[in-house]
């Protein structure tokens, strides 16, 4: 996930949206005033970056303790997973990490860690959806319209990505396999000069993260056809999913805690605990809206079954179609 966030108004009074400490604070496994770490595989200022802040501040207040977020970028989100897998399994080190922890394993010749058997799930934290956006150009209005073209035109369309492998990517894959169409990807570093290419005309459309796109389709220089998610996004009600002309098409990019495997069970117990009350925190939940995340917590054996899916369903694709990184 790598639209860029203004980090500032994100986190703006954060201390107003921090509650005070939670009752059974006594029953937490960490010393007081121990100092734990966040990791971020990604750079600063992305999504992935903003809802890490978002859950250490509220964490580290609810703890009375310190949580340091440290970007680890490079490879995918590579570097920092390893890195977390590699860790003492003491939970003073954890990570949040997005699809890559699913799929990277199918994309890369070789991983330094087994994402199954090197980490432990604690919780998913939120899911964001995608919005397919055209550039004005396109002689299409619809998503109807947008397939009955690239079926006649194969080959002609272009999309963009924030790189092989993410969910922006795998959006446009997945689109092609069920609507029987074939576009050409064209990756990028990052959404925001794709989203600049989309709007120059240099490409035709992508599966954008919807805070980086909305408020270009809202200002009229691009157009919005469809969310990727199989229900609307309270964020962009007026998009019908995708989902409604393409049965099965079901996107999300989502946000998750894992820790070293052999982190006592205690302690992925008062995360996961912890981090579903805190994103259900009013105040918190306002500031994740501003991202489009939908708040989850959900427990760790069901997000180690959903990982499981993930891996099965976007493993399968990517043999398929022959996905790689060099």
């Amino acid at each position: 996930m790598t639209a860029r966030i203004d980090r500032r108004s994100i986190l703006a009074g954060a201390g107003a949206l921090l509650a005070a400490p939670t009752a059974g604070l006594g029953q937490q496994p960490w010393p007081q005033g121990r100092v734990l770490k966040l990791v971020v595989p990604f750079p600063p200022a992305g999504a992935t970056d903003v809802l890490a802040r978002l859950v250490a501040d509220k964490l580290g207040r609810t703890w009375g303790t310190n949580i340091v977020v440290e970007n680890r970028p490079g490879a995918g989100g590579n570097i920092g997973t390893d890195a977390v897998a590699k860790a003492e399994p003491t939970g003073d080190t954890f990570l949040i990490v997005s699809v890559g922890m699913a799929t990277n394993q199918y994309l890369y010749q070789k991983l330094t860690y087994d994402p199954a058997r090197d980490l432990t799930p604690i919780t998913m934290v939120a899911m964001v959806p995608n919005l397919l956006v055209v550039n004005k150009t396109v002689p299409a209005n619809t998503v109807a319209e947008l397939i009955a073209y690239a079926k006649a035109n194969p080959g002609k369309l272009t999309y963009g990505s924030s790189g092989i492998g993410t969910s922006v990517h795998l959006c446009g894959e997945l689109f092609q396999k069920l609507t029987g169409t074939k576009m050409v990807h064209v990756p990028y570093r990052g959404t925001a000069q794709a989203t600049q290419d989309l709007i120059g005309g240099r490409i035709d459309l992508i599966f954008d993260n919807i805070p980086q796109a909305l408020p270009h389709v809202r200002a009229g220089s691009i157009r919005g056809f469809g969310i990727t998610t199989a229900k609307r996004s309270p964020t962009a009600p007026e998009f019908a999913p995708i989902a409604d002309t393409v049965p099965g098409f079901d996107v999300s990019s989502w946000f998750a805690l894992f820790a070293p495997a052999k982190t006592p069970p205690a302690v992925i117990a008062k995360i996961q605990a912890d981090t579903k009350a805190g994103i259900a925190d009013p105040a918190v939940r306002a500031k994740m809206d501003a991202l489009a995340a939908e708040p989850v917590g959900n427990s760790p054996d069901e997000l180690g079954a959903f990982l499981q899916a993930e891996m099965k369903r976007w493993g399968d694709l990517i043999k398929e179609v022959g996905l790689k990184v060099e």
